[in-house]
C-alpha cells in the first residue's frame, strides 16, 4: 500500500484540529500553521498527480482490510486531478482571508481545513456510503463558513442552503439504502460487478436507488430547477469563502462521473447509461438559466455567481455526451471554470471595498484608486468566461463543440453554447463599462488597499486562464487518458483484488 494515499486527508484534519486547540493562540501564529497546512497539502496533492499519471490504480485498505470488506482509498487519474484543483485554489485562497477574513471568527481556519478535508476524501473514497461521509464532513465545514463574517445578510440564504442540502442528505442515505438491500455492497468496483448480474425483480429499486442518486448529485452540482440556493449563498458569503465553494458544485460533477461510469455506464446491463437521457436537456436548460440570472444581475457578485451555473450546465452538457472526448473536454473545461470562477469573486471583493458604499452593486460610482490594475484582471477573467481566444475558455469549450456528433445533440449543444457565450459577452460588458468606465464626480472616503497577498491570490486565479493555454498539451492528454480512463470501468475493478499488507486477506 501506498501510504501516500492518505495524506491529502491527514494533513488537513490535523491541521484542523490543531486549529481547534489553538483557538486562543495569537492570530499570526495561526495563519501561518493555516497556510502551511495548506502548503503540504498542495505539496501531497502534486505528488500523488505525479503517481497517478502512469495511469495505475492505487489503493489504500484502511485498517489493512482488503476491498469490498473494508474501507478503501483509490487514486487514479480523476482522483489526482481534483486533488490538485482543489490543493492550487485552496492556496490562493487562504492566503487571501489573512487580508482580515479571518478575524471576524475565531474557527475561520479549522472550519476552512475541515472543508478541504471533506473534499479530499469525496475525490479518494472508493466507497459510496463513504462518499456520503465526506458529503456531510464537507457540508458541515460549509455551514460554519457561509455564516462566517459580520450581518445577518448571509442568515436567509444559509437557513435555504442548509435546508436543501439536509433533505439532499436524507435521500442520499435512502438511495444507498436501497442499492445494498440488493447488493450486499456499497463498494464502488465490487458494485460495478454486482449491478449487472441483479435479477429482474430486484431491478426497479436498483434502478430507483440510482436515479435518487442521480438527483442528489444533481443537487450538489446546482443542475436546474435544484440551483437556486446557489446565487445569493455564493453572493453573500465572504470572498474566500465563495471563492472555494466554486469547487463545491464540482464535487457533483465529479460524483456523476465516477459513479455513472462506473457502477452504471456501459457495462451495467439493463441499467447501462442510467438517467442520462434527461441530463443533457437538464444541462441545457441549467445553461439558459445561468444565462437570464447573469444578464439581470444587480451586482458584480451575483454574475460571477450566475456563471458559476452555466458553467456547471456546459460540464454535464459534455459529460451527457457519453464519450471520451466529450469527458476530456469536460475535465479541461473544469480546470479552467473552477480557477476562473475562483479568481473573479476575489477581484470582485478588491473592486467592492473601492467603491464605498457602491460596493459590487453594477451602479455608477467614485473612481477607483486602483482602477487600472482591477479593470485588466476583471477584462481577463471576463474574455476567459466568455471563450474568446486566446484564453482557456475558449479552447475548453472548443474542445467540447469537437466532441458533439452531428445530430439533434449538436443543433442544440452548439446554439446553446454559442448564443450563451454572446449574451455572458453582453452581461459583462455592461457591467465592465459601468463599473469601470462610468465615474461619478468625488472620491470614496477611505477606499481598501490592495496588500501584497490579495493582488497575488486573485491574479494568480486570473493568470491561470493563460497557464492552462501555455500547457495545454500536456494538460489535454492527461485528460484524454483520464477520460480513457474513466470510459474502461475494468482497470477500477481491478482493485477487488488488492490484498492486504504481510500477508493473507482477513476472513
Amino acid at each position: 500500500m501506498n501510504h501516500w494515499l492518505t495524506a491529502p486527508l491527514l494533513i488537513p484534519l490535523f491541521g484542523a484540529i490543531l486549529q481547534v486547540l489553538m483557538t486562543y493562540a495569537p492570530l499570526p501564529l495561526r495563519r501561518t500553521l493555516a497556510l502551511a497546512t495548506t502548503a503540504l497539502m498542495l505539496v501531497s496533492a502534486i505528488v500523488l498527480t505525479g503517481l497517478a499519471d502512469d495511469g495505475g490504480y492505487r489503493v489504500y485498505a484502511l485498517g489493512n482490510w482488503p476491498p469490498p470488506f473494508g474501507i478503501v482509498l483509490v487514486l487514479d487519474r480523476l482522483a489526482a486531478m481534483m486533488l490538485l484543483l482543489t490543493a492550487v485554489l485552496a492556496i490562493f485562497c487562504h492566503i487571501f482571508s489573512v487580508r482580515g477574513t479571518d478575524e471576524e471568527g475565531s474557527h475561520f481556519h479549522a472550519l476552512f481545513l475541515f472543508q478541504l478535508f471533506g473534499l479530499n476524501i469525496a475525490f479518494l473514497t472508493g466507497d459510496l456510503f463513504n462518499l456520503f461521509v465526506a458529503f456531510e464532513v464537507l457540508l458541515i465545514a460549509s455551514y460554519g463558513l457561509l455564516m462566517h463574517g459580520p450581518g445577518t445578510r448571509r442568515t436567509v440564504p444559509s437557513l435555504h442552503y442548509v435546508v436543501l442540502n439536509l433533505v439532499g442528505s436524507a435521500m442520499f442515505l435512502i438511495s444507498v439504502g436501497m442499492i445494498y438491500s440488493v447488493t450486499g455492497t456499497l463498494n464502488m468496483a465490487d458494485l460495478a460487478v454486482l449491478v449487472p448480474q441483479v435479477s429482474d425483480g430486484d431491478m426497479p429499486l436498483v434502478k430507483a436507488g440510482g436515479l435518487i442518486l442521480l438527483v442528489v448529485f444533481g443537487l450538489k452540482a446546482a443542475i436546474l430547477p435544484l440551483c437556486f440556493w446557489l446565487p445569493r449563498a455564493y453572493a453573500n458569503a465572504t470572498a474566500p469563502v465563495a471563492a472555494l465553494f466554486v469547487v463545491m458544485t464540482k464535487v457533483g460533477i465529479y460524483a456523476i462521473l465516477r459513479v455513472y461510469t462506473l457502477i452504471f455506464g456501459d457495462g451495467a446491463g439493463e441499467l447501462a447509461n442510467l438517467g442520462m437521457d434527461w441530463l443533457f436537456p437538464g444541462a441545457l436548460l441549467t445553461i439558459a438559466l445561468g444565462i437570464i440570472g447573469s444578464v439581470s444581475a444587480a451586482g458584480l457578485k451575483t454574475l460571477v455567481a450566475w456563471q458559476v451555473i452555466v458553467s456547471v450546465g456546459t460540464l454535464l452538457a459534455a459529460i451527457a455526451l457519453g464519450n471520451a472526448a466529450g469527458t476530456s473536454a469536460a475535465l479541461f473545461y473544469l480546470l479552467n471554470t473552477t480557477w476562473l470562477g475562483a479568481g473573479l469573486f476575489l477581484v470582485v471583493d478588491l473592486v467592492a471595498n473601492q467603491r464605498g458604499s457602491a460596493a459590487d452593486k453594477i451602479v455608477t460610482a467614485p473612481r477607483m484608486r486602483s482602477r487600472t490594475l482591477l479593470s485588466i484582471l476583471f477584462l481577463t477573467g471576463a474574455v476567459a468566461a466568455v471563450g474568446l481566444p486566446p484564453l482557456s475558455g475558449f479552447f475548453a469549450k472548443l474542445l467540447i463543440l469537437k466532441a458533439v456528433e452531428p445530430g439533434p445533440q449538436m443543433a442544440w449543444l452548439w446554439t446553446a453554447l454559442l448564443v450563451g457565450g454572446f449574451f455572458t459577452m453582453i452581461a459583462f460588458s455592461r457591467a465592465g463599462s459601468i463599473v469601470f468606465w462610468r465615474n461619478t464626480e468625488g472620491h470614496v472616503a477611505d477606499p481598501g488597499k490592495l496588500t501584497l497577498p490579495v493582488t497575488v491570490s486573485a491574479s494568480a486565479l486570473i493568470a491561470m486562464t493563460l497557464l492552462i493555454v501555455v500547457f495545454a498539451g500536456p494538460i489535454s492528454r492527461f485528460t484524454d487518458a483520464t477520460a480513457a480512463q474513466l470510459h474502461d470501468p475494468s482497470g477500477y475493478i481491478t482493485i477487488l483484488g488488492t490484498q492486504p499488507v504481510g500477508g493473507e486477506p482477513n476472513e
